[in-house]
């Protein structure tokens, strides 16, 4: 399923983004990856609210959407092409540049479990959407909207609040840092903290950061910023490489997962290379955590002992070897050699080797984020019982708690060291608001009071919306997908987290702190008045949410 939201169109502030939404292949549960860039409004614009896809053809084909002109037409020519060629063939046989592209490159059409969708150099990632269009041999879509104009109950009122709201976010101190740094701006101070990962979260903290941070990327490399569709705040980073054997023109430069993933993550302070390794995923079509990550726990391992030069067709990596790290890569979409394994994710290599899962950085078999959870203890919640698998952005404690104001519902700013019923609540309340925005859909940089919210979604929409149901609907959002993980076979059990993200370092900003997790997860189930021993909301909590039926 792919869907636009609510508010695409109206140009509410930055909810130009469109979800993908399907069981994940890679995790066996919920997977839902939110994108950015222009192709939900394109798709809102031809009059559609969305896609639902089902079935497979038995050859390559592409959608092609023009208003109420829709056709499947032959991709045979595009089969074992990138993402980068795709998009630009498709625009010119369909003759206009206007129209937007989402797409699969190699590593959908091989399968890799974590393989992305890629639009106009944005990416739906991380729970391997890309492989569910290659397995139904669907290279791409191609939407082009003309005519429609979208009706909402009240233009007025609605204008109003948006204008509103735009200015609130324009005025904020989170969204001017994140314009003029991107997503990256934050690593030096994480490195300090205790944030960043580092050496597959085996190390405190790194001198190289510095040559790898939004600061660096801003003195050195950017052309200019770049705005999703209804975008205030510009976290995107046009960027060019005038010189060297990394050289290329004006490209979508790596956000702040990337260069974690391809950086600190593996050792390599080389931005420049990580401007060419984002490039080189983007055309594959693949997930830069998942990748990259799965890389680092390679090294990792290979550096404890675990694996062997002759288990790797001879290669040996080594900590910033980006000559080694690079030619895994197209090993893994290619599956070649090793890469077969690989191509299946960390716990395949896990289970490849006799490592214990204990010693892999992945919750539900996918990869975890880059905020680490020793200096934030919010982010134990998000990656131990996150609604997709462990994701920074379905419960983001590392960004709402350095000051994003909630109160209006009940999110109050907190010690980020907690363990206890604080903790337990204010993520349980954040993971609602979050589910409430990829629904609504909203990019969760965008952070307009949720009054402002609710103002935006009455008046588009002529329901009655406070911030009662701002709680209630997110609440119930979130529940669905925790009952269709349920449902998919997920247990208490699953709720967990491995113990190399738990031990504590003896320096760096996170020196001798480890959240307690059990701990923690018994009172957020009970917070949540989920069954202990099951894992499901209790019939009381569903009956409240309208949800008995289910």
């Amino acid at each position: 399923m792919i869907m636009t939201g609510p508010l695409n169109g109206t140009f509410a502030p930055n909810t130009g983004r469109w979800v993908v939404c399907s069981k994940s292949p890679y995790t066996g549960i919920w997977g839902e990856s939110n994108c950015g860039s222009w192709f939900g409004a394109e798709l809102k614009k031809a009059g559609y609210d969305g896609i639902i896809i089902t079935g497979a053809s038995e050859n390559p084909v592409y959608l092609e959407i023009k208003d109420d002109k829709i056709q499947l037409k032959d991709a045979n020519f595009l089969w074992g092409r990138g993402t980068f060629y795709t998009t630009e063939k498709l625009k010119e046989i369909f003759g206009d540049e206007k129209a937007k592209v989402a797409c699969i490159g190699q590593a959908g059409e091989n399968l890799v479990k974590y393989a992305n969708i890629i639009s106009e150099q944005r990416a739906a990632g991380r729970t391997g959407m890309g492989a569910i269009l290659g397995s139904k041999k669907l290279k791409a879509i191609l939407v082009r909207g003309t005519k429609i104009k979208l009706e909402v109950t009240n233009q007025e009122d609605l204008r109003k609040a948006i204008i509103t709201a735009r200015d609130y976010v324009k005025s904020s101190f989170a969204s001017q840092i994140l314009g003029a740094l991107g997503t990256s701006g934050a690593l030096d101070m994480y490195n300090m903290t205790g944030e960043l990962p580092i050496k597959y979260f085996s190390q405190p903290q790194w001198d190289g950061a510095t040559k790898i941070s939004g600061a660096t990327m801003a003195e050195t490399i950017l052309v200019k910023n770049r705005f999703c569709h209804s975008c205030v705040i510009g976290c995107g980073r046009l960027v060019a490489v005038k010189d060297g054997i990394y050289k290329t023109d004006e490209i979508e430069g790596p956000e702040y997962e990337t260069i974690v993933s391809y950086g600190a993550l593996n050792l390599n302070d080389n931005l420049e290379w990580i401007v060419h390794i984002n490039k080189k995923c983007f055309d594959y079509g693949i997930d830069t955590i998942s990748s990259g990550g799965i890389i680092s726990c390679l090294t990792y391992h290979f550096e404890q002992g675990n694996i062997t030069t002759d288990d790797l067709d001879g290669l040996k990596p080594e900590w910033g070897n980006i000559k080694i790290v690079e030619e895994i890569l197209d090993k893994i979409v290619f599956k070649e050699g090793i890469g077969k394994v690989l191509a299946e994710g960390s716990n395949a290599l896990a289970k490849k080797f006799n490592i214990s899962e204990e010693e892999i950085a992945t919750v539900n078999k996918l990869e975890v984020t880059y905020h680490d959870l020793r200096s934030n203890y919010g982010m134990a919640i998000a990656y131990g019982i996150g609604l997709k698998g462990p994701s920074h952005n379905l419960l983001d404690a590392y960004y709402v708690l350095v000051g994003v104001p909630l109160e209006e519902i009940g999110i109050k700013l907190i010690d980020k060291y907690l363990d206890n019923e604080d903790m337990a609540e204010f993520c349980s309340l954040l993971m609602d608001y979050r589910a409430l925005y990829s629904s609504m859909i909203m990019c969760s940089f965008c952070n307009p009071l949720p009054s402002h919210n609710a103002e935006l979604l009455k008046h588009a929409l002529g329901i009655e919306f406070g911030l009662e149901e701002i709680k209630l609907y997110g609440e119930r959002i979130a529940t669905i997908k925790r009952l269709f993980n349920i449902k998919m076979g997920l247990t208490p059990i699953d709720d967990r987290l491995p113990s190399i993200l738990m031990k504590p370092f003896s320096s760096g900003g996170s020196a001798g702190k480890s959240p307690d997790f059990e701990k923690l997860k018994k009172f957020f189930y009970n917070y949540r008045d989920w069954e202990i021993n099951t894992g499901k909301p209790s019939k009381a909590k569903l009956k409240y949410l309208g949800l008995d039926n289910l």
